[in-house]
């Protein structure tokens, strides 16, 4: 098992493979749709620092508040990354973002865009998401909280030892490709019988 906080640098980056087993810590920011169009269209300056050798989550998180005020995670599990597919690349090398993490892979664009800019795609365990909330240690901030809702809201959380796994690299493996082929192969044989 790999441990590594957060800021990444390229280099630690590069030397994981596919398969690597990773335990991350450190401050990360969850993503999903409405954020990656805001920061491709809009290159906000608020969240660029934080993000910077960072890691996006692809979550759309259940959320509590204390009487204090206090946010914390009631649920973080994985949304699917295919939907960022569009942006994603883009958004790696914009704001020097070392690793993704979601469920299901990211398509051929992603792919160049870790290998271009030295990032890397993490698999987080779907269906797990209170379990993932434990590592959720606290959550640091919020923002676009009122104009995007809870799911699509960047949060700035700080997880610990956070378990997930390369899928995508920054040396143009990819899992997610190479089972989509070995299937469509059985798939095209299973046709022609």
């Amino acid at each position: 098992m790999i441990k590594l906080k957060v800021p990444i640098s390229e280099q630690e980056i590069r030397q994981l493979k596919v398969g690597d087993e990773v335990l991350l810590s450190g401050v990360i920011v969850t993503a999903r749709d409405e954020a990656h169009k805001l920061m491709i269209e809009e290159k906000p300056d608020f969240i660029r620092e934080t993000l910077k050798e960072s890691v996006i989550y692809h979550c759309g998180p259940v959320v509590k508040q204390d009487k204090s005020g206090k946010w914390s995670f009631v649920s973080a599990g994985p949304t699917t990354s295919i939907r960022e597919e569009p942006y994603q690349a883009d958004v790696i090398c914009e704001y020097n973002v070392r690793g993704v993490i979601g469920k299901g892979g990211m398509g051929p664009k992603t792919a160049e865009g870790l290998k271009k800019c030295g990032a890397v795609y993490f698999h987080a365990i779907g269906g797990a998401g209170t379990l993932i909330a434990n590592v959720v240690k606290d959550v640091k901030t919020v923002h676009k909280l009122e104009e995007f809702g809870t799911p699509e809201a960047f949060w700035v959380i700080e997880v610990e030892d956070f378990p997930v796994v390369v899928t995508m690299d920054s040396h143009g493996n990819s899992i997610h490709k190479e089972i989509k082929e070995k299937s469509q192969k059985i798939a095209d044989e299973l046709m022609n019988k």
